[in-house]
């Protein structure tokens, strides 16, 4: 299993002019407002205070990228926040479109859904940037600690259905019980064991 033991912060890109390269793979973290992100990234990280957690909406205006050791996390603006005006939201939207028209700039999303509650329309615009830009993405249901295990079930199907995406492809989690850690980190592995091998290439067993 994964082990991550150091994570440092790298910058914060406000233009795609300031996206970075980088030699690992790019694991980007997207949600709306209030739906966990940074309580998720912190539990990657097991550090309490590394994305900052606020009650307030709409806190992240710039994608913060944090270095991870074997990855690169880029902690996505959160949308979908009410009293943001429209020109912020045009920003967001011109910002999110820029990420992900460029696979170089991302190798993998989670995208985080509220277990409790059907996809926004935020949500299902948001799974669409990852579709129309063919990338790879794994949704993670969050506050799993605020449902029983059944609703949790139940929700997480939900949320599949909505999304038209298997339901392999959500894994549900709490940042406070720390469910769903494992198998987020062995998606994480098989991220980074993807990157770098070419489209098509040799499967295993297949000889030159």
């Amino acid at each position: 299993m994964l082990k991550i033991t150091d994570v440092a912060f790298i910058t914060s890109a406000a233009s795609k002019s300031q996206f970075i390269r980088a030699e690992k793979p790019i694991i980007a973290v997207c949600g709306k407002s209030n739906v966990g992100k940074s309580s998720f990234i912190n539990m990657l990280a097991n550090r309490k205070k590394l994305a900052r957690v606020s009650k307030d909406p709409g806190r992240t205006r710039l994608v913060n990228y944090f270095d991870f050791g074997a990855f690169i996390l880029a902690d996505l603006p959160g949308y979908g926040f009410a009293k943001v005006s429209k020109a912020e939201k045009a920003r967001w939207a011109r910002l999110m479109e820029d990420f992900f028209a460029d696979r170089s700039n991302c190798s993998h999303a989670f995208s985080l859904v509220d277990i409790r509650h059907d996809p926004t329309a935020d949500d299902v615009n948001m799974v669409g940037f990852l579709y129309a830009g063919l990338i790879p993405f794994t949704v993670i249901a969050t506050k799993a600690d605020k449902v029983s295990r059944m609703a949790g079930l139940n929700g997480a199907k939900n949320i599949a259905a909505k999304l038209k995406c298997g339901a392999d492809d959500v894994i549900i989690t709490s940042s406070q019980t720390r469910v769903g850690l494992d198998k987020v980190l062995s998606r994480i592995e098989g991220v980074i064991e993807l990157y770098g091998e070419p489209p098509g290439g040799l499967s295993d067993g297949e000889e030159e």
